[in-house]
């Protein structure tokens, strides 16, 4: 395990801080807030998939091709991003090809977040997002430990099989059901058996989805409330659009692979409560994981029937969303000005460097 005070060691000799990050999930949102404040950005690429960030050239001004994602986390990229004061901005994709175990005991680079936490988004997680819930008394959707026990519609929930990146959704009604899924998506290759036993099962949350994106560290005035959006999936967002009686004459596999983001906004009557469950996160994690949220967060959830709120996801890193930048009026309510979690992130970090604090909201 890093100790914190060697990473906190390093970044104290840090003058002209420079941003890096892994070149997928949110690497341009990322970028693209970086130089609206002013920093010079890095972005580590697998060969064949660096074509976006040499098109968009305004925003990387480093760009480093590796022959896969983890080479980024060698000893001599590591040497290479102390010695040019660089700060990894964390999302999704790095935790996944580079790995927990590689993240909290070998990667010793400074990243903005708090490195212990990452792993507590998976479900399987002793403490994870289930158990930080709990402790900030957030609703979430029941859940069955036995699908012998499945006597209502539920979602279950397991990683892909040859897509690490991504998680396999399917919905049953029954013990039966669940048998006769699982099984087929084992012999279509979707998933596998020694996964299946790590699944979680949750019940079907009804309602209207919005994912809530704050964003809070351990220098920040209050928890940020940046916006909202809803996922885009393929290829169950189309086929939902058919009329019912098509689709009872298809024989599909549906997926929920998620291929793109729209804006929402939510009414004001109900923003009390979204902006409430944030701070109620925030407090429980900080008791949990010390020294707690470092940076952005996402609580995807359902608001039902009743306009209660049910999180059923939890993202503790960039949550990936890039239309949020241009259509949240709720940072322009508070800023007065319009933008993302990037921007957001680059803010903090000027604001940490230039109050000699960049040591507590790093580890």
């Amino acid at each position: 395990m890093i100790k914190s005070s060697e990473i906190k060691k390093i970044v104290n000799d840090y003058i002209d801080v420079k941003i890096g990050v892994l070149g997928s999930h949110s690497a341009l949102e990322i970028m693209d807030g970086a130089k609206d404040e002013d920093f010079q950005t890095r972005v580590f690429c697998q060969k064949g998939r660096e074509g976006p960030y040499k098109r968009f050239g305004r925003i990387a001004d480093e760009i480093t091709v590796l022959d896969k994602f983890k080479d980024m986390a060698s000893s001599k990229y590591q040497k290479e991003l102390r010695d040019s004061n660089t700060i990894i901005v964390p999302h999704r994709s790095l935790t996944v090809y580079l790995g927990y175990k590689t993240i909290e005991n070998s990667f010793k680079v400074p990243i903005f977040g708090n490195r212990k936490l990452f792993q507590a988004e998976e479900r399987t997680a002793k403490k994870g997002q289930y158990y930080l819930l709990e402790k900030a008394r957030i609703k979430y959707p029941k859940l069955f430990k036995d699908p012998k026990r499945i006597n209502k519609p539920c979602i279950v929930k397991v990683q892909e099989k040859k897509r690490p990146l991504e998680r396999a959704f399917f919905t049953v009604s029954s013990y039966k059901d669940y048998i006769k899924k699982s099984e087929t998506k084992i012999k279509q290759g979707v998933i596998a058996r020694k996964d299946l036993q790590n699944a979680s099962i949750e019940e079907l949350a009804i309602g209207t989805y919005m994912n809530f994106n704050f964003f809070h560290t351990p220098i920040s005035d209050q928890v940020d409330f940046i916006g909202i959006e809803r996922r885009l999936q393929t290829n169950i967002h189309d086929y939902n659009a058919l009329p019912a009686k098509e689709q009872l004459e298809m024989d599909i596999d549906l997926q929920n692979i998620e291929v793109g983001h729209t804006p929402a906004s939510i009414r004001e009557s109900l923003l009390e409560k979204v902006l409430k469950m944030g701070d109620k996160f925030v407090a429980a994690v900080k008791k949990e994981y010390t020294p707690g949220i470092i940076g952005p967060f996402s609580l995807q959830s359902v608001i039902t029937k009743d306009l209660e709120l049910v999180v059923y996801d939890v993202s503790l890193r960039v949550p990936g969303n890039p239309i949020v930048a241009t259509t949240s009026p709720y940072t322009k309510y508070q800023y007065g000005q319009t933008f993302g979690v990037g921007r957001r992130i680059a803010m903090e970090i000027k604001r940490a460097q230039e109050e000699g604090r960049l040591d507590e909201i790093v580890t």
